[in-house]
């Protein structure tokens, strides 16, 4: 069983391992609460996962450690448990979807893991995993479904409790459900009046399925960003922890989990995967419910976004806080034109970053034209702006 001397164990051992991660106020993040960042995103190897895979591997008897350990992961429990393996001088095999960002993949043979790509997504991993396990004698070491492990997760409950003792939600992404489990039954024990709430993909609500259900369900297919909780299926352990200690579970979508990571960005400074993102998207968007004037602690759990995808994000994030936009207008197709629509643009403020002229369009008369501006704006409100001043001047917006 799952015990509060098991997760002050794990502190202990994690003490000269692992990093307290600062917890830092965020006022810009929903301004009708107080809401503060657990980040670790900065915690040793990107993420949480360091805690309960090095406390789990330091639990391993002599002849385990001999026989060596193995581990799936969509990539932060990966580094978590060749870092782990590592410094305890232990052979590590690690499966990881092909899919994984290359980012995760490199780390993990630098943190001294041997690597094996599965073609699929992480339960795909998970059963090449159990199938090397089998063959080869090694320890597998689940990444959520695994008292030490959740255990060692658990010890970021008692770092928010330390740190925020006034705190009355903790917001926490969900996957498997480790994290969650480990936080949950952590602060409600030492703090029971304090709501815990969850946050999944909406393209992967694998929990959200199973509490409605009141038993395990295992999704066809799973579609998000946010591949740190890419997880088709819950564990055994988390469900059961989830439905004692969770006070509910909400979703969000990945352009909001986009926006989310564009926030942090700018605002505090931060950088968070997909994963990492989705509490404070959750806040963002009101999906949390009840928390007008209350102290909201967000667990950013982990930074390590490949710089291709972020670069992806961060456009779709601007897309959707109305910094940058497409206006198309029809127009005749005469001189001074642009130059009269880019004045009008400019007075009222934007940028223009490109523009695409288009006669050729079969709906059009044949002395019209399209012209589609690509612009930069401060929100959905100046994008309307720009528009109604355009209209005003006789253009037709289309």
């Amino acid at each position: 069983m799952l015990t509060l001397d098991r997760i002050y164990l794990a502190s202990r051992v994690l003490r000269d391992v692992c990093r307290t991660t600062d917890m830092i106020k965020a006022s810009r993040i929903n301004p009708n609460c107080n809401v503060f960042l657990k980040t670790e995103n900065l915690q040793v190897t990107g993420s949480f996962k360091i805690r309960g895979s090095y406390f789990k591997i330091s639990q391993l008897s002599e002849e385990e450690r001999a026989k060596g350990v193995i581990a799936c992961s969509a990539g932060n429990h990966a580094q978590g448990v060749a870092l782990a393996a590592t410094k305890n001088g232990i052979h590590s095999v690690i499966c990881l979807p092909d899919g994984a960002p290359i980012s995760k993949v490199e780390a993990t043979k630098r943190y001294g893991a041997e690597v094996c790509l599965v073609k699929g997504v992480y339960d795909d991993a998970y059963n090449k995993a159990l199938e090397l396990k089998e063959e080869k004698g090694y320890t597998f070491i689940h990444p959520f479904d695994d008292l030490d492990v959740i255990a060692g997760q658990g010890t970021i409950g008692l770092e928010i409790l330390d740190q925020l003792p006034d705190v009355d939600v903790v917001v926490v992404p969900v996957g498997g459900g480790g994290l969650i489990s480990g936080v949950a039954y952590t602060i409600k024990q030492l703090k029971p009046s304090c709501r815990v709430y969850g946050v999944q993909a909406s393209g992967a609500p694998s929990m959200v399925k199973s509490l409605a259900d009141g038993k395990i369900e295992t999704l066809d297919s799973v579609n998000t960003v946010a591949d740190g909780i890419k997880v088709k299926t819950p564990g055994e352990n988390t469900f059961d922890i989830c439905s004692k200690y969770v006070d509910g579970v909400v979703t969000i979508s990945d352009d909001e989990t986009a926006l989310a990571i564009l926030t942090l960005i700018e605002t505090q400074k931060l950088i968070a995967e997909g994963a990492g993102a989705v509490p404070v998207a959750a806040v963002m968007n009101g999906k949390i419910p009840d928390i007008e004037g209350k102290n909201v602690c967000c667990l950013v759990s982990g930074g390590n976004i490949d710089v291709n995808i972020l670069s992806k994000v961060i456009e779709r994030g601007l897309k959707m806080s109305g910094r940058t936009s497409e206006i198309t207008i029809a127009l005749s197709d005469k001189p001074g034109q642009l130059a009269d629509v880019s004045a009008i643009i400019a007075e009222n403020g934007a940028n223009v970053v490109n523009v695409k002229y288009d006669a050729t369009d079969l709906d059009m008369n044949i002395t019209d034209c399209y012209l589609r501006i690509g612009m930069e704006t401060r929100n959905y409100e100046h994008l309307a702006q720009v528009k109604r001043a355009l209209t005003d001047a006789g253009y037709n917006v289309t």
